[in-house]
């Protein structure tokens, strides 16, 4: 969601957007009226935490649905139409390796981005048909910001993935011609173990 012109939002702003239909409808439709209909729309939200199922308080595991799932879900459906009345547009969702697996201590949050996989690849198949292509990019990779280099300040340049080729990537998938949509993309730098 766009930040305000006004200030900027908490994360606890942006998550109850995301999660309320109506802040959704009024953002969109901020969108809309700025920019015109979009022809491409990324939900690059997330919501996480750390803890075993044991251990994770189930309001944190049902902010993180809301989130990532609903989140998707709201948006795709607000902005759909118009892409499908006009025969074209794309939806991309990006997540991480945890909508493949469930680590123990990912308890909070990989059932979230599965239920976020699982959902974006049913828009697929309903939407591509239609003209709109729906992909989901995983990215498995520690993304090169500010704070994550002081998360791992001993790491080298190469553990991060650059923003600009997480950007490029998305931009080719969007771009995509029509006879070869992909639909799971995966980045992660070279030397990671996966």
């Amino acid at each position: 969601m766009p930040r305000s012109r006004r200030s900027c939002r908490t994360q606890k702003d942006i998550d109850a957007t995301l999660s309320d239909p109506a802040q959704v409808e009024a953002a969109a439709s901020a969108v809309e009226g700025d920019l015109g209909s979009p022809t491409v729309m990324i939900h690059n939200a997330v919501g996480g935490a750390i803890g075993t199922f044991m251990e994770i308080d189930p309001a944190i595991l049902n902010r993180n649905f809301q989130v990532n799932t609903m989140g998707l879900l709201y948006l795709a459906r607000r902005f759909a139409s118009a892409m499908v009345s006009s025969g074209k547009g794309a939806i991309i969702a990006t997540g991480n390796t945890s909508s493949w697996r469930g680590k123990p201590d990912r308890a909070a949050f990989a059932p979230t981005k599965a239920a976020q996989r699982i959902l974006a690849e049913a828009m697929a198949r309903e939407l591509g048909p239609k003209g709109v292509h729906v992909a989901y990019v995983v990215i498995d990779a520690v993304i090169d910001l500010e704070w994550t280099r002081k998360r791992y300040p001993h790491r080298p340049d190469d553990f991060f993935i650059k923003p600009k080729a997480i950007a490029d990537e998305i931009w080719h998938v969007v771009h995509q011609d029509r006879s070869a949509w992909s639909f799971n993309v995966e980045l992660r730098p070279f030397g990671e173990t996966w």
